[in-house]
C-alpha cells in the first residue's frame, strides 16, 4: 500500500512544481500607482530637463528596471543612455564688409560652434534681403544653407530685423556643434567685395540620459518599442503651487513602459521579437531624447513603436477604448484593432486630428526614419484643464481606467511580439 501513495505524493509534487514555474505576469493596479506616485511627487520638482529632479525621476527608473531584470541595450552598461547637449550664447560678433566696421548692434549671429573666422568673401555666401523682398523667407532659406551665410538685410527692416536679432541672442541648444553659421547684418550694401568676421561663442555641455532597457528574444534584429517621456515642465512662478509635476503629461506613460517590462518578463519565457523599453527625456524640450535613441540604432529592425502618452484620464468614447495617432500611416492601428477583437478593450483612430498629435511626442522623430511609430493615448485633449498646468496631479486622474489601459496595450502587442504581425512601415515622403 506504501508504494501507490508514494506515487501519488510525487505526482501531486510534481503538478505543484509545474503551477509554481508557471507565469505569474499580471498588470497590477497597487503596482501602477506606487510607480506613478513616486514619479510625479513634489520630490521629482516636475521633472525638468538639466535639473535634479530629472535626475531623481532617472534614477528611479533606473532602478525599476534593475528589480525586473532587464538586459542592457547593446553597447551599454547600464540602463542610462546618457548624451551631451550643448547651450550655445553669443559672446562677440565683429563684422567688417568693403572695409567698413559694423556697428555690432547691427548684427545678429546663428552660429552653433565656438566660434568662426571668415577673412575673405569667397568664404561665405551671401543671401540679399532688398525693400520689397521677404526677409522671413530669406531666414528660412538661409538655414538650409551649408557653411557660412551671411544675410544681407535692407535697413527698411529693420523693426523685423530686431526681432530676429531679440531671438537668437537668446542662444542656442544642439546635440551637434557644426561648421558654419549664420549671420544678419543691418545694411544697405549688396556688393561685398571684401570680408573679415570673427565670432566667439560661449558653449556649455550639459547632460541628459534616456532610460532604456530590453528583453531579448529570439529574433534580436526585430524589435517592438514601448517608450514614453519622463520629463516635464520642472517648477515655475513663485506663488502657490509652483510644482509642475506632469502625473498625466507623461508619467502616466513611464508607469505603463515600467510595467509592461514587468508584465512581459514575468511572462517567463524568451520573446520571439525582442522588446525593448524606453523612457525618453527632453520631450517637452524639443524631443532630443527620442532623437538621440534613433541615431543609436538601425531603425529598420523597429518594427512597431507603441509610444504611450497621457493615459492618465478615460477617452470620451468611454471606458476601456485608446486612440492612435497617425492611424492613416500604417496599418498599426488595424493591427491593434484585430488583436483585441472580442476583449473589452477598444482602439480607434485620433479622435483629434486639428490638434496634430501624431507629430507633438517622440514617436514622430521614428516615424520620420520609417518606423511605425504611433502614440497611444486617452485624454480628451481638447478639453483637458490640466494640460501643462501645476494641477497635472495623481489626484485628477483614474488610475483603475490607466491600469486597464495598460493591459489593453500588453494584449494588443502579443501578436507583434511574437512574430504574428507586422505592421506595414511609415512612407517616410508623408511625415513632415
Amino acid at each position: 500500500m506504501k508504494k501507490p501513495v508514494q506515487l501519488l505524493l510525487l505526482f501531486v509534487g510534481i503538478i505543484a512544481s509545474i503551477v509554481s514555474c508557471q507565469p505569474t505576469a499580471q498588470i497590477d493596479e497597487s503596482d501602477v500607482t506606487r510607480i506613478i506616485t513616486t514619479l510625479a511627487s513634489d520630490e521629482m520638482e516636475g521633472r525638468r530637463m538639466f535639473t535634479p529632479g530629472i535626475e531623481k525621476a532617472s534614477q528611479f527608473i533606473q532602478e525599476e528596471f534593475e528589480k525586473i531584470g532587464l538586459d542592457y541595450v547593446d553597447g551599454l552598461s547600464s540602463y542610462e543612455q546618457q548624451f551631451n547637449m550643448y547651450s550655445i550664447t553669443n559672446e562677440s560678433a565683429k563684422v567688417s564688409i568693403n572695409g567698413q566696421q559694423i556697428d555690432p548692434s547691427l548684427v545678429a549671429v546663428a552660429v552653433n560652434q565656438e566660434s568662426m573666422s571668415i577673412s575673405d568673401a569667397s568664404e561665405a555666401t551671401f543671401l540679399v534681403v532688398g525693400p520689397n523682398d521677404n526677409l522671413q523667407n530669406t531666414y528660412a532659406q538661409a538655414r538650409s544653407e551649408e557653411g557660412n551665410v551671411i544675410i544681407l538685410v535692407n535697413n527698411s527692416h529693420e523693426s523685423l530685423f530686431n526681432r530676429f536679432k531679440s531671438f537668437l541672442s537668446r542662444g542656442n541648444r544642439v546635440m551637434e556643434m557644426n561648421e558654419g553659421g549664420m549671420l544678419m547684418v543691418l545694411t544697405n550694401i549688396t556688393d561685398v567685395k571684401s570680408l573679415d568676421v570673427e565670432v566667439i561663442n560661449n558653449v556649455k555641455a550639459e547632460s541628459l540620459s534616456n532610460v532604456v532597457g530590453k528583453i531579448e528574444g529570439k529574433r534580436t534584429d526585430e524589435v517592438v518599442l514601448f517608450s514614453a517621456h519622463y520629463d516635464h515642465l520642472g517648477i515655475r512662478g513663485t506663488e502657490g503651487d509652483t510644482i509642475y509635476n506632469g502625473a498625466n503629461d507623461d508619467a502616466s506613460g513611464t508607469t505603463a513602459v515600467i510595467t509592461l517590462a514587468k508584465y512581459f518578463k514575468d511572462m517567463g519565457k524568451k520573446p520571439e521579437r525582442t522588446i525593448m523599453f524606453a523612457a525618453f527625456t527632453a520631450e517637452e524640450g524639443g524631443g532630443y531624447g527620442s532623437t538621440y535613441f534613433s541615431q543609436q540604432l538601425n531603425p529598420d529592425e523597429i518594427v512597431a513603436m507603441f509610444n504611450i502618452e497621457m493615459i492618465g484620464k478615460p477617452a470620451v468614447s468611454g471606458p476601456n477604448t485608446a486612440w492612435i495617432t497617425g492611424f492613416d500611416k500604417s496599418n498599426f492601428g488595424e493591427l491593434l484593432q484585430k488583436a483585441v477583437e472580442g476583449t473589452e478593450y477598444e482602439f480607434y483612430a485620433d479622435p483629434y486630428p486639428t490638434q496634430n498629435l501624431f507629430y507633438r511626442s517622440d514617436n514622430a522623430t521614428l516615424a520620420r526614419l520609417g518606423v511605425p511609430a504611433h502614440s497611444i493615448s486617452t485624454t480628451p485633449i481638447d478639453v483637458d484643464e490640466d494640460y501643462h498646468q501645476a494641477s497635472d496631479e495623481v489626484s485628477t486622474l483614474d488610475l483603475q481606467h490607466m491600469t486597464n489601459t495598460i493591459k489593453a496595450i500588453a494584449a494588443a502587442a502579443t501578436r507583434m511580439i511574437s512574430g504574428e504581425d507586422t505592421p506595414t512601415r511609415v512612407d517616410k515622403a508623408n511625415v513632415r
